[in-house]
């Protein structure tokens, strides 16, 4: 998997964009079949962190998914089933950011250092492993102009933009370790 070029990642948010409702249904009831336990997460789990903050920005969060899935399937090729892949490997992958995610819940109770640690790590690694650096930063735009359109938006842009970035990060490896495993 290569860095999309800006000419590819204009090409893959065009054909995200462009879709009709009926083959945009057709591709999420296609993911969920095929990647059922990541569909639950992006869909329903990671939403459901945003809402807790704002929920016009959980609904935009689930528009973007819906985008990063078909940006990704346009430019890579289709996601691997679930069933090709590695049992273990989306658990390895929850686990790994589960205490991360813990530590910028801030109404969690932990101890300060631990969460200041725990927070620089989750930084820390997705500034080494987030592939699509242009994909990330067109999506935090389009989080920070739907914000804008409403002040009360605004304290949840940085969850719902760190989230995104985690849904990146989560399709980049993917495919990365299907890859792997051909």
């Amino acid at each position: 998997m290569h860095e999309l070029s800006e000419r590819e990642l204009f090409e893959a948010i065009h054909y995200a964009k462009s879709l009709d409702q009926e083959t945009g249904a057709n591709i999420i009831q296609q993911f969920q079949i095929e990647q059922a336990a990541l569909a639950q997460t992006l869909f329903s789990i990671f939403p459901a962190f945003i809402a807790k903050q704002h929920q016009d920005m959980a609904y935009l969060f689930m528009d973007l998914c819906f985008d990063v899935l078909c940006v990704f399937q346009h430019a890579f090729g289709p996601l691997p089933s679930q069933s090709e892949m590695d049992v273990d490997w989306l658990e390895r992958q929850a686990v790994l950011l589960d205490a991360e995610l813990q530590a910028l819940i801030t109404d969690r109770p932990m101890a300060e250092k631990i969460r200041s640690k725990l927070q620089d790590r989750f930084e820390r690694r997705s500034q080494e492993e987030t592939a699509q650096r242009g994909l990330v930063n067109f999506m935090n735009a389009a989080i920070e102009d739907f914000a804008s359109e409403n002040t009360s938006r605004a304290p949840a842009i940085k969850i719902t933009q760190t989230m995104i970035l985690i849904v990146i990060r989560l399709f980049a490896n993917l495919y990365r370790h299907a890859k792997k495993a051909v």
